[in-house]
């Protein structure tokens, strides 16, 4: 739509300092290896089609959400169980067991959060049973409805959410970014059973000509490069495809918060699937560690983008501030399942719940508390004050920004 925007925080120099000082020989050791692609005995012992269904899943649930002809039923029923999707690959993955729901709030280094993935259905279930029925109905505060301006329109629900987005956004950390750095990533993961004796030893899982160990980490890159068109090309710089991480990655790294992000995560994916090769899993830890903090800055990264976006739009374009204040909230809904990489998130269940109780009624919501959730997400993250420069945003189909 063309309409300027900035990631308007700075990465504070000793925040990126911290981060380039972790122990990185692996990295040092296969840097010139721009690929993620790996074989043995001829064979590629990369796999992760269970998680690029589960992304696609994602992308139609999302339209799905578009939609005035969507139900409750059929949402909920794609949402939970993996089927009822136009596309028959995804339903017969449904069948196999793979779904979103399964894997959302749930990677190991957590308990299994409930709480968010109920939130997320009953989001649906607002979307389709209170937003449709009011389609082409005026929104006001308590009634449902259509909000419009110059730049935008968008359905809303009685609180004022754009409710897809609330929902797809809250799905990037919940979902995507969870089942990476709390889960795949993490020697909850890789070192469960017997994975680290047989990975040393060289013993595949049956069938497969990989180790469970390297399959793990094959999963945790799905879950992010999943709908890649090369899995196999240097995706220093990805392409953004998809609704989830991928997409966000690829914008804040051509932002000004952390400038050149990608490059770092795409090089530490390669450098710790090949110290799974080599068995130096101190070198493998060394890498998830880069990953999980540099992917919780998109989160961050975000949050910030988002909340100052509203700021600066609810004044004269009302529908779009409101656009990027439930895109924001999504975002902050993903907060507690970032990854400090030392196991932590940057907020925790509690903080965030705090936060999104103040944010609940966007038709009511006060411009001083929006603020603080700006202030404590740059301090928490370690990023600077606003920017000096905009940057221009591709327009985008889906969300405009």
């Amino acid at each position: 739509m063309g309409t300027k925007r900035r990631f308007s925080a700075t990465a504070v120099a000793a925040a990126i300092l911290g981060a380039s000082l972790i122990p990185n020989l692996a990295f040092l050791a296969y840097a010139e290896k721009a690929s993620y692609s790996f074989e043995r005995d001829g064979a590629s012992t990369v796999s992760f089609g269970g998680q690029t269904a589960r992304l696609k899943m994602a992308d139609e649930l999302y339209d799905g959400m578009n939609s005035n002809e969507s139900t409750a039923d059929a949402l909920l029923q794609q949402f939970q169980e993996g089927t009822g999707f136009a596309d028959p690959s995804l339903d017969e993955a449904g069948k196999d067991g793979k779904n979103v729901a399964g894997k959302t709030a749930s990677g190991c280094l957590n308990e299994e959060n409930a709480a968010a993935k109920e939130k997320l259905a009953d989001m649906i279930k607002d979307f389709a049973n209170n937003v449709i029925p009011a389609w082409n109905t005026a929104a006001a505060d308590g009634s449902p409805g259509v909000l419009s301006d110059n730049k935008r329109t968008i359905n809303v629900n009685s609180k004022g959410w754009e409710v897809d987005q609330t929902f797809q956004k809250s799905l990037i950390g919940a979902f995507a970014l969870d089942q990476i750095v709390n889960n795949y990533i993490d020697a909850c993961k890789l070192d469960s059973g017997t994975k680290q004796d047989d990975n040393t030893n060289g013993v595949t899982a049956e069938g497969k000509p990989y180790t469970s160990m390297e399959h793990a980490w094959d999963e945790a890159f799905g879950y992010l490069y999943g709908q890649e068109e090369d899995a196999t090309a240097d995706l220093s710089t990805p392409s953004g495809s998809g609704t989830l991480l991928n997409k966000y990655l690829k914008k804040v790294s051509a932002g000004d918060v952390a400038p050149g992000i990608s490059d770092d995560v795409f090089k530490a994916f390669v450098a710790g699937r090949q110290a799974i090769v080599d068995g130096d899993y101190a070198a493998r830890d060394a890498q998830a560690k880069i990953i999980k903090v540099d992917l919780s800055k998109v989160i961050g990264a975000m949050v910030v983008n988002y909340l100052e976006a509203y700021l600066e739009e609810k004044a004269d374009t009302p529908a779009d501030a409101i656009h990027s204040l439930s895109e924001g909230y999504g975002f902050v809904f993903s907060l507690p399942f970032t990854n400090d990489g030392d196991g932590k998130p940057y907020f925790t269940q509690e903080e965030v719940d705090g936060i999104l109780e103040k944010m609940d009624n966007f038709w009511t919501i006060k411009e001083e508390d929006v603020q603080a959730v700006i202030d404590q997400v740059n301090e928490r993250f370690g990023f600077s004050a606003p920017a000096a420069e905009e940057e221009e945003a591709p327009a985008s189909s889906d969300d405009g920004r």
